[in-house]
């Protein structure tokens, strides 16, 4: 008896031990594919905020919760299963995937560029006056989470990519996958509900009696849209250096090395030339190369898209349907 007993607790330890090795797994799968994500997931928390503007502010928090609710249904209902089939039956495609979401991340961070350069603006509606405010809000709501599906597609694409290169397993891919999805969105949601209720902190601060309270409350109010500026600036630059690199990347998957080894060798040159600095300087200018080939992609699907093939924005409820 003592033997079998020592025997089933020897297996029990066999056992955890091969579960903490799988939560390990899991971790790490998880913690490379949320960094390898990071550009969608800036550009998702940069554009969310616009979606509560103009709204009655009592009713920010309850759409941020449908939004993010939304959010959810679409990376666990319909997109995880269907990356994990994807993954299972034509794995192959999971390469072309990724170049269309870089390309499509590169369009839009090219777009946003243009903007700022002073280009025609894309993708802004006219809103008339508010008839009425739940319709308006359904509407909103439905639109946002229509913008996630695409950049939860992109974000669900790239993680399955690098969750691949961890672990063959399929409830491992499933697991870390879910964890992705649901970590990702409560971060961007999360941030996004603190960032549009600072300037009502702010406000509350600032009615107080207390001079330190004021001052706090002011700074915040001042502070805000300089904090949504860089973080729609730093979005575009992540959309491009994720864009490109994607497309770097996938392209030497597709055998075609001569992007790839160009920017490597111009990533190795700097770490040799720079010393202690060599590992960041190394990844920024790794990154950089990431960015001008994304940012030269995107421009180039820019001119295709308006004006070789005429598709505009449009303006009201055109604008809406794009």
């Amino acid at each position: 008896m003592p033997g079998g007993l020592v025997a089933l607790l020897d297996d029990v330890s066999v056992i955890a031990r091969m579960a903490a090795a799988s939560i390990d797994d899991v971790g790490a799968a998880v913690g490379k594919a949320g960094s390898k994500a990071a550009g969608v997931v800036i550009d998702d928390a940069a554009v969310t905020p616009s979606y509560v503007t103009g709204l009655d502010p009592a009713r920010e928090l309850p759409i941020i919760a449908k939004i993010t609710r939304g959010s959810l249904k679409n990376k666990l209902l319909f997109l995880l299963p269907g990356a994990l089939l994807l993954s299972w039956l034509l794995p192959q495609a999971i390469t072309y995937i990724l170049i269309l979401g870089g390309s499509y991340l590169a369009f839009e961070g090219a777009e946003k560029v243009l903007e700022k350069l002073g280009g025609e603006k894309h993708g802004k509606t006219l809103e008339d006056a508010i008839e009425d405010p739940a319709k308006f809000e359904e509407q909103r709501v439905a639109g946002a989470i229509r913008t996630d599906l695409i950049l939860s597609a992109e974000i669900m694409a790239i993680s399955l990519n690098e969750i691949a290169s961890i672990t063959d397993s399929f409830w491992m891919r499933a697991i870390a996958l879910a964890a992705v999805a649901i970590a990702i969105t409560l971060i961007v949601y999360g941030a996004v509900a603190i960032i549009v209720k600072m300037d009502d902190v702010g406000l509350h601060l600032a009615e107080r009696d207390s001079p330190t309270a004021q001052s706090v409350g002011r700074l915040l109010l001042k502070a805000m849209p300089k904090v949504l500026a860089v973080l729609s600036f730093v979005g575009t630059i992540a959309m491009l250096w994720v864009g490109g690199g994607i497309l770097i990347h996938s392209l030497h998957e597709l055998g075609i090395h001569g992007p790839s080894d160009w920017a490597h060798g111009v990533q190795h040159a700097v770490e040799a030339a720079t010393g202690g600095l060599a590992g960041i300087l190394g990844w920024l200018t790794y990154a950089v190369i990431s960015a001008l080939v994304g940012l030269m992609l995107g421009f180039l699907i820019v001119f295709v898209l308006h004006k070789v093939v005429g598709m505009g924005h449009g303006v009201g409820e055109r604008a809406e349907a794009h």
